[in-house]
């Protein structure tokens, strides 16, 4: 079955740098785009940044635009999310997700991970 595995989340300062992981099994990763979202209790789940089968393509919200980047590494079926000049705004459980079609929106995205909580204290 299709797993989507997350890593990287944790407590940090203002200001700071972090990157997070999200491993897949169970898809041909790069037929895929792949996803991050971030979302708050009670709010719905927030574009963050979204990128290409092929890497070659990447696409941001406007609120991180600038300060993310986001990646993938076909041959270990890896996206990352490096989030650099963390803001307090930025706090959030940060998903990783999967799909056939380049979406904006949660709808688009086919696969999920657990999720991992971001927190940026000041």
């Amino acid at each position: 079955q299709v797993q989507l595995v997350q890593s990287g989340g944790r407590l940090v300062q203002i200001g700071d740098s972090l990157r997070l992981s999200c491993t897949t099994s169970g898809l041909v990763f790069s037929d895929y785009y792949m996803g991050w979202f971030r979302q708050l209790p009670q709010k719905e789940r927030e574009f963050v940044a979204s990128i290409s089968g092929s890497g070659g393509n990447s696409f941001y919200g406007g609120s991180v635009k600038g300060r993310f980047a986001i990646s993938r590494d076909n041959a270990k079926n890896t996206v990352y999310l490096q989030m650099n000049s963390l803001k307090s705004g930025d706090t959030a459980v940060y998903y990783c997700a999967a799909a056939r079609h380049s979406s904006y929106s949660y709808t688009g995205f086919d696969y999920w991970g657990q999720g991992t909580q971001v927190t940026v204290a000041s």
